[in-house]
């Protein structure tokens, strides 16, 4: 890697001569990956989690549910909270909090007390989420910052498709509370990582509870939150019941391999998006959200083909990998001053729609059967593609300032 310097600029930014700092990027796509493991690692070892806790698999699930609820009720109250601290020792704190919860979760012989470390983690997340997408963007120079989120972002579709199966093969090589010792060991070896390698930045004095709320009136935060809500809404819809959705076409043992395809496609995505991004913002959403709705209408119509499904799961993950890279540079681009402000709103309308789409999606399993759930992606697609190309002067232009 190419020597660089860095200097800092009165608004904190780190301005380096040239590349990218991969060693900091690297330690924050890792808390990234952290982050999301956390929260859908039970996934991968609810039999196991829920026989030991002497609970049903749908309450083990809710272990999913309470992380999502504790990262929407706390995101925007505590960035506002924390404003003025420096960056870098509040990233650590969110880690050390993830270190504390997954111990607990993984020793935990209590439903309640599992319960309780979950919706710590939670917390953790809605903290390290606000800062994890404005720490890579104050690290590059302005025509960098693309790149820079999506290598960040990198640790999400990775997490998906690798992390996933890994703790589901631990939870039947070992035990399940292997895997959650595993992300113990995993925050820690993170802290030490940014401690070292992720410079600070100081916080921002007057950004407070009222900053956030006026974020929302900056012309084009608006439509970002809404595609944000709805994208996310659309996506967790299926993929939160995609193994019950493939079982029902004779392909439940094949569920590792779909995710597989899913995350390999995400990650080609989000390559693309990082060497894009900085030109075709607004056409990459564009893309994204067409390339979902293909792959929902093609689960929908030609489902019979089991070539089909891996051709859709392809689609989904070129459409869905690049999401969070091109959601929080627009509507970081859109606040300006009040980014990290409208990071937290992101992340609260992101993990609300997660937990709104397990609760819609398992409606829909009940009162329609699974084979509604495709629908339900097109049906919520479509006004995602009306107001990304509605907000062409703000939100998603078609020139990135």
């Amino acid at each position: 890697m190419p020597t660089e310097s860095a200097t800092e600029t009165p608004s904190g930014r780190g301005v380096r001569a040239h590349g990218l700092p991969m060693a900091a990027l690297l330690a924050l796509a890792t808390a990234v990956f952290l982050t999301s493991l956390t929260e859908t690692l039970p996934a991968g070892v609810l039999p196991a989690m829920s026989a030991d806790l002497g609970v049903g698999e749908s309450a083990a699930g809710q272990t999913v549910t309470v992380y999502a609820v504790g990262t929407a009720l706390t995101a925007i109250p505590l960035t506002a909270a924390t404003a003025a601290w420096r960056r870098r020792p509040l990233l650590l704190t969110a880690m050390a909090a993830f270190a504390v919860a997954n111990t607990v979760t993984a020793w935990s012989a209590s439903y309640p007390l599992t319960m309780a470390a979950r919706f710590l983690a939670g917390v953790a997340a809605g903290l390290a989420w606000a800062l994890l997408a404005g720490f890579a963007r104050r690290l590059v120079p302005a025509r960098l910052e693309g790149r820079a989120v999506a290598v960040v972002m990198a640790g999400i579709p990775v997490a998906l498709s690798l992390g996933v199966p890994a703790g589901a093969f631990l939870a039947r090589a070992v035990d399940w509370r292997v895997a959650f010792l595993a992300m113990t060991v995993l925050a820690l070896t993170v802290i030490g990582w940014i401690a070292v390698a992720v410079p600070d930045h100081p916080g921002r004095r007057g950004e407070r509870a009222g900053g956030i709320l006026r974020v929302l009136s900056v012309p084009g935060v608006a439509p970002v939150l809404f595609v944000t809500l709805v994208f996310v809404l659309a996506h967790t819809v299926l993929y939160a019941y995609i193994a019950a959705y493939l079982d029902r076409l004779g392909m439940g043992g094949a569920t590792d391999l779909v995710l597989l395809v899913f995350g390999g496609a995400s990650l080609l995505s989000i390559w693309i998006t990082g060497a894009r991004i900085h030109r075709d913002l607004r056409l990459l959403t564009v893309l994204g959200a067409v390339l979902v709705a293909l792959a929902a209408a093609l689960l929908a119509l030609l489902s019979d083909s089991p070539a089909l499904v891996y051709l859709a799961a392809a689609l989904w993950g070129l459409g869905w990998g690049g999401v969070p890279t091109l959601l929080q540079t627009a509507g970081g681009d859109a606040a300006g001053e009040h980014a990290d402000a409208a990071q937290a709103a992101l992340v609260t309308l992101w993990n609300t729609a997660m937990a709104g789409g397990g609760v819609l999606g398992g409606l829909l399993l009940d009162t329609a059967g699974v084979a509604a759930l495709p629908w339900a992606v097109l049906v919520l697609i479509a006004p995602v593609l009306a107001v990304v190309l509605r907000a062409r002067a703000h939100g998603f232009p078609a020139r990135r300032r």
